[in-house]
């Protein structure tokens, strides 16, 4: 009887400490509900009020002007967000190709993987800091090349490590199919095991192009700012981030709007991206 007893205490305590585990996780996860909603109605409610076809069509205005539009920074973030993507694509690619078939037992590639994750960890200030000393500063002048490069060693890090885990989870029987039929292992790499893992290579260039979409603080030191609406990208471009950062602290209203319109847009261009990922993973994940 006693020992009885015993365990109906024991399951007992075990049960209301389940219980009050449980309700903490819950309040945590409402909390973090509740925060997140309120944010998302914010920015709803004010940048919805700002997005109208003078967004997309007209430039930044100067201090004092009314209206005006976000055309130069839209279109100055796509072109370094595409070059950034042309750089980070191939670079990540290989080398996650590299370190998940070839990378073994080589010391070159443990010391890639540490290079990866101190990459991936490092303040995106830093890497933007970085371009600055070695590219910025030698030329005199910001440029739109030296933010696409910063958004680059932000991206490639990523786009390596979802490429190897990717990889990694390629059956070996398939490598050893292949290989049995005489193709040489490079072949193998590009174009089995590559090709056997796409949707998950791809969920991992979606993700970094989202990562560094949003990202302010490497564009200042980079590619700073431009009022007026320029394509050469060896001179200062204007872009999304920046904008925000600058016309959000301004004592104009059309420059807050306009700053509530862009942050809109860039959370709707970063929720599309995750959207798209999503499915890609599910995809991968149906497949096996």
């Amino acid at each position: 009887m006693a020992t009885i007893k015993l365990e109906s205490a024991l399951y007992k305590k075990r049960k209301s400490a389940n219980a009050i585990g449980l309700a903490l996780s819950m309040a945590a996860m409402a909390l973090g509900l509740v925060v997140l909603l309120w944010i998302l109605f914010v920015l709803l409610s004010k940048g919805l009020a700002a997005v109208d076809w003078n967004m997309f069509t007209r430039d930044t205005p100067a201090p004092g002007s009314e209206g005006g539009g976000l055309r130069n920074a839209i279109v100055g973030s796509l072109m370094m967000l595409g070059l950034t993507v042309l750089v980070s694509t191939p670079v990540g690619i290989l080398a996650g190709i590299y370190l998940a078939e070839y990378g073994d037992e080589s010391k070159t590639a443990e010391f890639t993987r540490f290079v990866t994750d101190i990459m991936l960890s490092a303040p995106s200030i830093v890497l933007g800091l970085f371009v600055y000393a070695i590219l910025v500063a030698p030329m005199g002048q910001f440029s739109g090349f030296a933010g696409s490069l910063a958004l680059s060693l932000i991206a490639i890090p990523v786009v390596v490590r979802t490429t190897e885990n990717m990889l990694r989870l390629v059956p070996g029987s398939l490598r050893e199919a292949a290989a049995a039929l005489g193709a040489p292992r490079w072949k193998v790499s590009l174009m089995i095991t590559l090709r056997a893992a796409k949707s998950g290579v791809i969920t991992g260039l979606l993700l970094a192009i989202a990562r560094v979409s949003g990202e302010t603080a490497p564009l200042l030191f980079t590619a700073l700012n431009n009022q007026f609406f320029s394509t050469n990208m060896s001179q200062p471009m204007a872009n999304l981030p920046v904008v925000i950062f600058q016309f959000a602290m301004s004592p104009y209203d059309n420059w807050i709007r306009l700053a509530w319109g862009g942050a809109l847009l860039i959370t709707l261009t970063v929720l599309i991206i995750n959207i798209v990922a999503r499915v890609f993973f599910r995809e991968k994940s149906a497949g096996h």
